[in-house]
This record gives C-alpha cells, structure tokens and sequence, in this order.
C-alpha cells in the first residue's frame, strides 16, 4: 500500500500535464501512487499520460463532470494514507512530498500540511511569489479572510480527516478548494511548510480565471460558514467580504486586460473599499489597480497591454 496517494484531475490538459507528471514522478519521497483522472478530455491528453511509463500511475477515465467530481473520484480509487492533489498544469518542486510528510510526523496533531505557492506564467517562467504564509494549529479564522493555500495544488492532507469531512462540493468549481480546507481548518489543525513547493500556472483558461462564478461561490461560501457558526461577530463577515472582493478586484486585473474584467474589477474595488475604506491607504497598490482598470475598460485589449508595458519599463528607468 502507497504511503501518499497523489491526485491529478485532468481536462484537455495535453501542453502542461507530462511537465506536471514529471514534477511528481521526480519527487524525493518515492513511495506514493499517482491517480489520473481523465476527466472527459478531447484532446490527446489519455495518449500524453499512456506515453510515461511508471508502475506508480493509475488512469481512470470518466465523461465529463468537473474538477470537484473528478478529484472525488480519485479519492474513491485511493489507497494512501495520505492525499494529495495537483491541478494538470501545476508545477511540485522535488521536496515537495516529503517536506509536507515529515511535518505531518512531527506534528500528529495537525491533519493538514501545505506549503508556499509561488506564481509562474504558462511557460513556467517566474511571475511573482505568494503570501508565504506562516500560520499553524487552528488557522480557520484566518482562513476566512484569505485562501493562504492559495491553490489546490498544495497541501497533504491525512485519509482519515479526509474522509471525516467529505469529498469536494461538486456544486462548486473556483472556489471548491476555499471551502474544502475551511471544513478541514473548521475541524483539524495545520502545519506550514515554511517554503515555496508549489508553481501555480496563471492561465487564461484557468478555473480561477472566471471572476464572475468566483465571486458567486465566495459569497454562498461565506454565508454558509457564518450561518454554521463558525464565525458569529457580523463585523467580521463584513471584514472578510472586504477582504474577498480585495482579492477578486487583483485577479480580475491579473492576465489580459479587457473590457468586461475592467468593468468587473472595477465592480470588485468599489465593494473592497465599501467593506474595508482603509485599502484606499495604499497608495500605490491603489495606482496600479486604477490604471489596470482604466486601461481594460477604455482600450482594445492588445493596445491596453502595450500601454502597460511602456508605464512599467518607465517606472523601472525612474
């Protein structure tokens, strides 16, 4: 029996999911299994992952049904101790596994491990690091103002909490991993592995690309946490609403600037500022997010980037 079960759900994923296979066969904790789920592609990506010859891969293949069912039945088909899951174009560093295993041994009292997520661009070149966050022991108050797993590609979870709390809501889709570590923070403790494991593809195709269901499954999330209690103070929800139209407001402007996502994004800031006004006092974070918003709501979206493009070099020679 595999100590780590490691999931992949997989939807036309053949440019990025031999890289993202690589990355996990290349760990330096060996003794795991690594479940595909084929969820329905119609691309070649069944003939990219039948290609990579290892004795450790499971392929399953299901019509579609969405990354919340499929990670589902991945979790059906598991035989770890341990869970972990990595979207099909996502990016582990070697150590990944076995740094998050050996927290969870040295902390049995904690029931999820995760680790840094740093962002990189559909190339795989560097964009930006994550929040790095550092929280540990029961994090879920500090989980409802922001996702610091900030991806689904993150934590180890053990089976038994797992299997305590449920599968995913395959009612939801963007926000499905938010909810799943809130019912994991609502009832176990966290480790933090204090370094970046995980490369998180920002991609125009992405499921956190879509702002707009986004935003729907944040606000269904927030009031089922508050009407389940675990959170009572009213002033509290209004301080995590702010803070998740203040996250909503930076991934509608992240990627591509045009019309529709400005005119979101400028939906989004006016709700941040409304829940939270003090986010005006950072002045040049507050520059950015106008300029990016102006920018995709006024110019077609190629002229919009050029634009961008000539602030930036200037700003860097300034």
């Amino acid at each position: 029996m595999p100590t780590i079960s490691v999931i992949i759900p997989a939807y036309n994923a053949e440019s990025t999911i031999k890289e993202t296979i690589n990355s996990i066969l290349n760990q330096t904790f060996t003794d795991f299994e690594l479940i595909v789920i084929n969820d329905g592609s119609q691309d070649s990506t069944l003939e990219v992952v039948s290609s990579i010859s290892d004795s450790r891969i499971r392929v399953f293949s299901y019509s579609n049904a969405g990354v919340s069912a499929a990670r589902n039945r991945g979790i059906a088909e598991a035989k770890g101790e341990y869970f972990s899951f990595i979207d099909a174009d996502d990016l582990w560093t070697p150590d990944k596994l076995e740094a998050q295993l050996a927290a969870l041994q040295a902390n049995p009292q904690a029931a999820v491990a995760y680790s840094w997520t740093d962002w990189v661009d559909e190339s795989g070149q560097f964009l930006r690091p994550g929040s790095h966050a550092k929280s540990n022991g029961n994090v879920l108050s500090e989980l409802l103002f922001r996702d610091f797993i900030a991806s689904g590609s993150n934590p180890l979870i053990r089976k038994e909490a797992l299997t305590q709390v449920g599968g995913f809501d395959e009612s939801l889709t963007p926000a499905a991993d938010w909810e799943m570590w809130l019912r994991l923070a609502g009832k176990y403790e966290f480790v933090n592995v204090p370094s970046a494991q995980i490369l998180y593809r920002v991609s125009p195709n992405s499921m956190s690309a879509n702002i707009w269901r986004m935003e729907t499954e944040s606000l269904e999330i927030i009031d089922r946490a508050f009407a389940q209690g675990a959170e009572s103070s009213q002033n509290l929800k209004k301080q995590v609403l702010g803070e998740r139209y203040k996250y909503l407001t930076l991934k509608a402007v992240e990627g591509k600037l045009e019309r529709r996502r400005g005119l979101s994004a400028a939906r989004f800031f006016l709700q941040a500022i409304r829940y939270d006004p003090s986010w005006l006092t950072r002045t040049k974070l507050m520059l950015i997010l106008i300029l990016k918003i102006s920018l995709a709501t006024v110019l077609p979206p190629q002229q919009a980037k050029q634009f961008l493009n000539k602030v930036q070099k200037l700003s860097k020679t300034n």
